[in-house]
Order: structure tokens, then sequence, then C-alpha cells
């Protein structure tokens, strides 16, 4: 049975709040996933713990707290990528993410192969 863009956006959705729960230790408290032919574009509200929180009062504390992020990440990348391929059935070629320390938002940004098939 194939999945509407709709259903497929859900289960990235789902895939990526998992992945912040089990990975990074706390999940968004909204995601919204579009897909743009070979683009998927994540958008994460609410990530930030309460101590990362306290942290990003002042400026030194939003760069630790975007440097350990960023790591984490990076760290994860293999993760991620096997996670899109087994729901797009395509390969990711990059992965581009961003933080903000203000508002508490991350946004994924995946690369993939070939347009997703719906």
């Amino acid at each position: 049975m194939t999945m509407t863009k709709g259903q497929l956006e859900d289960k990235i959705s789902a895939a990526i709040t998992r992945f912040e729960k089990e990975h990074l230790g706390r999940g968004p408290e909204e995601v919204k996933t579009f897909i743009l032919g070979d683009v998927i574009l994540v958008r994460l509200k609410g990530i930030l713990t309460p101590a990362e929180q306290q942290l990003s009062r002042n400026h030194d504390g939003r760069l630790l707290v975007k440097q350990v992020r960023v790591q984490l990440i990076e760290n994860s990348k293999p993760l991620l990528e096997e996670i899109l391929q087994t729901l797009t059935g395509r390969n990711v070629i990059t992965i581009h993410s961003d933080i903000s320390t203000i508002n508490g938002e991350r946004v994924f940004v995946f690369i993939l192969d070939q347009e997703v098939a719906f």
C-alpha cells in the first residue's frame, strides 16, 4: 500500500520525535514535516531542556548549548540517514541542521538522492 504525502510527512515527524526523545533526551512539543521533491524539511518546536533554557539566558550559555547540540547531531547522522532511508526509500545525500537557543526551535533539512514517489 502506498502512502500519501501527508501520511509520509506524519511518519517522518513521528520518527524524528522518537529520535529526539531516545537519543537527545527530550522530545519536541511540536513537529511539522514538509516534503518538497528531493528535500525534506522538518521544523521542531520546544526542544530545549529546562537546563538548556537556563544556560541560554546569556551569550556564553547559548554558544555552549549550540555546540553540544551540533555535536550530538553530527554523531547521530548515520542514524538519521537510516531513519529517512527506511521511510522514504531514498538515500540521504546530506543533512543540514540548526537550532535557535532563543525560541527553542530546530530545523532539519534532508537532501535526498531523488524525489520521493507517491
